[in-house]
């Protein structure tokens, strides 16, 4: 005779892992796009300076006619979602199918590395055709002075010391940490941690970043918030209770948004490589 044993499921569901957004600090949203999908931004040359003349009529030099570029910001990202939660399911998993903790379940393991992703790979394309990058291998020795040659062409190039992140690889953050010739500070407020911040190199706060956000090979981003816009123009999120034709809920979800890298503030990006980036 065959014997039947018994089976429970718990409710509680085995979440995975999953990180919060990380790249907000490196961009800003200083300019608006509501009610359209396309910014034009505007950059103003300036004039050369002359030796000024006693005599004459033009005793400043030539008047120059100051001219002005134009860069066109244009949102193409346009993504979405849905999925269904059948009725059966929820009544026969013991809360476990939830709707709610099914939609931030998909916010938290889909969307948000998708866009950090994408916004850092926009920022290092620009970085790489700006010239603004270096290739050399890291090592527990090299490690804090490949960093400080970073903020040395930052600096060269007049970015504001004050306000850089420095993004790095969880690589090049273990040789960071075992190079002598550095000693990370660790005072950094507690209420800052939460954003992914562990420290403070050089006047920068340092966020650690998953290889999977990274172009490959990346070691580390140093970048002034400035230098990259990036609009979240739309993220609506919807559960319908028994929608037409599905006896359950239907979830829904659409996020437009974008990066852009300003073209008169792109040498406030420097990246890092450890091979070539792709």
């Amino acid at each position: 005779m065959a014997i039947n044993y018994a089976s429970k499921y718990s409710s509680k569901v085995d979440e995975r892992f999953n990180r919060k957004a990380l790249s907000k600090a490196f961009t800003n949203t200083d300019y608006d796009w509501t009610g359209v999908d396309t910014v034009v931004k505007y950059s103003i040359s300036t004039s050369a300076l002359n030796d000024y003349t006693l005599t004459g009529t033009a005793r400043y030099g030539t008047p120059d006619n100051l001219e002005n570029t134009v860069q066109t910001m244009l949102l193409t990202q346009d993504k979405s979602f849905t999925f269904v939660i059948d009725s059966k399911s929820a009544d026969g998993s013991m809360g476990a199918m939830n709707a709610g903790k099914a939609l931030a379940r998909q916010i938290d393991e889909v969307i948000v590395p998708f866009i950090d992703t994408y916004v850092f790979a926009k920022m290092t394309a620009a970085a790489v055709a700006n010239g603004s990058y270096k290739v050399t291998a890291v090592t527990a020795t090299n490690a804090y002075s490949v960093l400080l040659d970073g903020q040395a062409q930052l600096g060269n190039d007049l970015v504001p010391e004050e306000g850089r992140i420095l993004g790095v690889s969880y690589a090049f953050y273990k040789f960071l940490k075992l190079d002598t010739s550095f000693n990370l500070a660790t005072d950094i407020a507690m209420k800052d941690r939460v954003t992914g911040m562990v420290g403070d190199v050089d006047g920068m706060p340092v966020i650690r970043i998953p290889s999977s956000r990274l172009r490959d090979n990346t070691s580390f981003i140093i970048a002034h918030p400035s230098a990259t816009i990036a609009p979240m123009k739309l993220q609506e999120y919807k559960t319908h209770l028994n929608p037409p034709g599905i006896n359950g809920t239907l979830v829904e979800g659409r996020v437009r948004f974008d990066a852009f890298v300003s073209d008169a503030k792109v040498d406030a990006i420097y990246v890092h490589a450890i091979g070539v980036i792709s």
